[in-house]
């Protein structure tokens, strides 16, 4: 094998050693999305940009605070993210980090879509209180974790069955992620909006906390009146009929036709609750 070809080898090695970190770093990332580890990548970025400004500058003082949180920052991170940390070897022992992530094909989501339309318009009609939320782009995985993991099959029947009252699941709020229900009895967080209407209880303001915080999608379904309601993005569509829920969920998850379906919403926002 001659010299050159030689090189050529390395600089194909060096190549694939790099496709294989950004890969890796990727996977990461998507494991962590969604989680409270998120917030900690951006604090150690900020770290790293105050500590490369002060010593750019010669802030040799803050340059010190922040070589000394470097130095011990990672071992508090291995003790405060010690969950996250187990949680990931188990997907990689199961063989699920490098698993295929992603959204599932329209068809899907069609399907999502009509067991949760046929589930709330059921538990309408006897006002059985429900609170379901469909996750998107920001991962809802801390609070899953809250609650009951069932990783099952998305159907209408499943979703009646958890909120019948008095059954050891329905109280609290079922999570959808992928298609799956991910669990049920979470805890969402509650809104602290001073404009949220006195009339509404715990499940709408849990409702709007969980859009305020994350990009998910939430139907309520009121235990008092059967009412059908729906949050996204901190507000708040309320006394919707089946048709005017249908076309929310399709706009929100891209199945609808046009975009044009959007501005012929009816909508309260929270603001004029109140």
């Amino acid at each position: 094998m001659s010299f050159a070809d030689w090189d050529v080898l390395k600089y194909l090695a060096s190549i694939v050693d790099i496709l294989l970190v950004w890969f890796v770093i990727y996977k990461v990332i998507g494991l962590i999305r969604g989680t409270k580890a998120v917030q900690l990548l951006k604090g150690i970025f900020v770290i790293l940009i105050i500590k490369f400004v002060s010593d750019v500058f010669g802030l040799n003082t803050l340059g010190w605070i922040m070589e000394q949180a470097i130095t011990w920052g990672f071992l508090a991170i291995i003790i405060i993210f010690q969950p996250e940390f187990r949680r990931a070897l188990e997907q990689l022992g199961r063989g699920r980090l490098f698993s295929r992530t992603g959204y599932h094909e329209e068809e899907n989501d069609e399907k999502m879509v009509e067991a949760i339309i046929k589930a709330t318009d059921y538990m309408a009609k006897r006002r059985i209180g429900a609170l379901i939320s469909v996750e998107k782009e920001t991962g809802m995985s801390d609070y899953i974790e809250t609650g009951i993991q069932l990783d099952s099959k998305i159907s209408a029947e499943l979703l009646i069955n958890i909120f019948i009252p008095n059954t050891p699941l329905h109280d609290g709020a079922v999570i959808i992620q992928k298609n799956n229900v991910a669990a049920a009895a979470c805890y969402l967080p509650l809104s602290e909006s001073p404009f949220i209407s006195k009339e509404l209880g715990t499940r709408h303001r849990a409702a709007l906390g969980i859009s305020e915080v994350t990009d998910s999608v939430t139907i309520i379904v009121s235990e008092e009146t059967g009412s059908i309601s729906l949050t996204k993005n901190g507000e708040l569509y309320r006394d919707l009929g089946m048709d005017k829920l249908r076309e929310l969920l399709e706009s929100e998850l891209s199945l609808s036709k046009t975009n044009n379906a959007a501005s012929a919403r009816w909508n309260w926002r929270v603001k004029k609750d109140g």
